[in-house]
């Protein structure tokens, strides 16, 4: 007996729930410091451009494959390869990236969550800088805390994916994105009144060739791959819920737009308050969680900024992790013949239980002797294996998939419907997935991974 393919009830429905998964901690975590680090203006100028030119196309993709095949990635593809073994790899990777991300996603929403709660208590008033990135370094070598929130963040998800797409993953992506972006508003309109908005301006918009290199367009193109949710599987899941009347092209551009105007309103979000106390945009990772406390404390209002930060930061993890479990639990319905809640189920154990070493990753109290084996703590190495390897691969697979192998004229009138082009349109679409993006992605695989410095040849 077969699954009864859901759809969503409208456009907005969807709209709501692929911006919901793009906006996520991607978005407000490591954009802003991955945009400090390479430099501000330049770095922003080609994150958009990698958005609009490599992004979007590959986007389309994915959501083609999943609305003509009415299917998820492995037997979306399997279906349109004639279940070659090597172009279902691109589904697989798909999933396999879904599954350890929400393994050690959950656990940094988890960090989030513990935050929302130290900021109503008011925790962390009157420590100083040191005492609070202290603060956390305790939080993140408390095992048991860490558990806990990871186990509650995990429930939270499993109970919204269990009431399908339009119950539960549409319903609840529709209050939160809008939730989020009102959160985001009321935030860069605090920042706008700080000193040091005008230097964030100058600094997210005015290019700065000083800090930027060939890495930081490979950075970039990185960044929209995973901010747009590409090489996740997710897409294909959400593209197999589309309509027959659904336009793509319109919709990946409404993505795309959407995603990039609340990224550059994140970052005039935490820009003007890193500036107002001449703190460094660059400082990485512990932005978030050990230079922002200590800075909320120095404004007026500080409790209730915290509190509306990190209710923001849960936010735009769960609308995340609701397709990292979606995309495994779809596939396994499809392929094992599932009911959704015993699929939803697994994946929600499964993953909890796998990131259990994530959550004792930073006190060493899970596979003690990992970080002086493998040079980086467990966390750090499943982030590393999905961003550098699965993730690139799995999209590298799609695209050659996509631009070799599908039949181009049974898709022909999917990517030009809605595109207010003709054959043209679909031409240039054509070249990009079969020769610009993948070598693209070779390059990003190159770089990331270590194998290739291409700053030693450009300078």
């Amino acid at each position: 007996m077969g699954v009864i393919r859901e759809h969503w009830t409208s456009k907005i429905g969807f709209l709501f729930a692929a911006v919901g998964s793009a906006v996520g901690l991607g978005v407000l975590w490591k954009f802003p410091y991955t945009v400090g680090q390479n430099g501000g203006g330049l770095f922003l100028l080609a994150y958009i451009l990698c958005v609009l030119l490599i992004g979007i196309p590959l986007f389309m993709g994915e959501l083609l494959i999943g609305k003509y095949s009415q299917k998820a990635a492995i037997t979306g593809i399997g279906s349109l390869s004639h279940n070659k073994p090597f172009w279902k790899l691109s589904g697989w990777f798909g999933v396999i990236s879904s599954f350890l991300i929400m393994s050690f996603y959950s656990v940094v929403a988890g960090w989030g969550m513990s935050y929302v709660l130290m900021s109503i208590t008011g925790f962390y008033k009157g420590l100083n800088q040191v005492q609070i990135q202290e603060t956390f370094t305790l939080l993140s070598q408390s095992g048991g805390i860490c558990l806990f929130w990871h186990f509650l963040f995990t429930l939270i998800t499993m109970v919204i994916v269990f009431s399908g797409v339009k119950a539960g993953i549409e319903k609840w992506a529709n209050v939160m994105t809008k939730s989020l972006f009102i959160i985001l508003l009321i935030l860069v309109f605090f920042s706008m009144r700080l000193e040091g908005f005008s230097k964030a301006l100058h600094f997210i918009f005015y290019p700065n060739l000083s800090s930027f290199n060939l890495s930081s367009v490979l950075e970039a193109l990185g960044l929209a791959f995973f901010t747009l949710s590409l090489g996740q599987g997710i897409m294909f899941s959400y593209g197999s819920y589309m309509k027959k009347e659904d336009k793509i092209f319109q919709m990946s551009l409404y993505v795309a737009g959407a995603l990039i105007i609340i990224a550059i309103l994140a970052a005039l979000t935490v820009f003007p308050i890193v500036f107002t106390f001449n703190a460094k945009p660059s400082f990485g990772t512990g932005l978030i969680f050990q230079t922002l406390p200590f800075l909320f404390t120095k404004l007026p209002g500080s409790q209730l900024i915290a509190i509306l930060f990190f209710v923001l930061f849960v936010f735009t993890a769960i609308t995340s992790s609701v397709a990292f479990i979606e995309v495994v639990a779809t596939n396994f319905m499809e392929m094992f013949f599932w009911e959704r809640k015993k699929a939803v189920l697994t994946v929600a154990c499964t993953t909890f239980i796998f990131g259990i070493p994530s959550v004792y990753a930073a006190s060493g109290g899970f596979f003690i002797g990992w970080q002086d084996i493998y040079g980086s703590n467990f966390l750090d190495t499943m982030d590393n294996i999905v961003s550098v390897w699965i993730i690139p691969i799995g999209g590298l697979i799609t695209t050659l998939f996509i631009g070799w192998r599908l039949d181009q004229k049974a898709v022909l009138s999917e990517v030009i419907e809605g595109s207010r082009a003709s054959y043209n349109f679909w031409c240039v679409w054509h070249f990009a997935m079969k020769w610009i993006i993948p070598f693209m992605i070779i390059l990003i695989i190159l770089q990331k991974s270590g194998l290739v410095n291409f700053n030693y040849f450009f300078g």
